[in-house]
């Protein structure tokens, strides 16, 4: 019996995952020392870009921690609720889609 191989072109309709950012909101009560520790801790920012993204939220009202998958800024963002709430802080986190 002869052997026969067919070649069979195959198309894998993998797209990349929608991203999302992760958006902390500035407001009259949280302290600049808790958003540093929020940005280290739970967005794993060292000392410095951390610092840098506290000014940004000081100074214009809202600043981008990072961006996720959308299960991944979600829960991020639920972790920095959970802390705040913890530590007695107004502290908001959102997500919106990255563009």
């Amino acid at each position: 019996m002869p052997k026969i191989e067919e070649e069979i072109e195959t198309s894998l309709g993998v797209e990349e995952p929608r991203m999302f950012k992760v958006l902390l909101h500035n407001d009259d009560y949280t302290s600049m020392d808790f958003v540093v520790d929020v940005l280290m801790n739970i967005f794993h920012k060292n000392a410095a870009e951390a610092e840098k993204i506290m000014i940004q939220i000081h100074e214009k009202g809202i600043g981008v921690c990072g961006v996720y998958s959308y299960e991944i800024a979600q829960t991020k963002a639920e972790q920095v609720r959970q802390k705040a709430k913890q530590n007695e802080f107004p502290l908001l986190a959102t997500i919106e889609e990255d563009q």
